[in-house]
């Protein structure tokens, strides 16, 4: 099992990179009124058919051809359902895949949200050929990151240029910080 949720994050748009997403958008949403945590993670990817789809919950079922099990997405499912809340996954071939996951935020078998912000840096920076949207929300305040906007600016630099990497870096942190004040869920 994963010890942070922004692993299975990774872990979940890795897989929207390995069916061939140009764009994977990932929103958490901290509501502490709600007492509640929720990530989805949408892609335009290839999508499932709906034999992959009923079985991707299958810690035996993977469509990797280097190893035999695929326990991501059961993992995820139960570290949400663990911590009082839900998950689902929906597909459709051709069209792409939507995963969503919520957890009670004050549950005490909630894992921590953990570092977020590098798991965003990593897909960004070392995934170059996808665009992402992400969106964090903490209560009533919100920040954006589209690297479609980024590439406007910056054209043909590579995002793994160490100042442009670093820029992305200081600029999740800076911003996650405005939002949530440095809380750390």
């Amino acid at each position: 099992m994963m010890t942070e949720i922004a692993l299975n994050v990774l872990d979940v748009a890795e897989n929207s990179v390995r069916a061939n997403a140009t764009l994977v958008e990932i929103e958490v949403i901290i509501d502490r009124k709600k007492d509640l945590l929720s990530i989805r993670i949408k892609d335009n990817g290839c999508g499932m058919s709906e034999e992959q789809l009923k079985n991707v919950e299958d810690p035996f079922f993977t469509t990797r051809k280097t190893r035999k099990v695929g326990l991501g997405i059961p993992f995820y499912k139960q570290a949400a359902l663990a911590a009082g809340g839900e998950f689902y996954i929906r597909s459709e071939l051709g069209v792409g895949t939507e995963t969503f996951a919520s957890f009670g935020l004050s549950n005490i078998d909630r894992m921590p949200l953990g570092d977020i912000n590098g798991t965003i840096h990593t897909l960004v920076v070392y995934n170059e050929g996808l665009d992402f949207l992400y969106t964090y929300v903490f209560d009533d305040a919100k920040f954006t990151l589209d690297t479609r906007e980024f590439r406007e600016i910056l054209g043909d630099i590579s995002f793994k240029e160490p100042e442009i990497s670093q820029y992305i870096m200081d600029y999740l942190t800076e911003q996650k910080a405005e939002c949530d004040g440095g809380v750390n869920v």
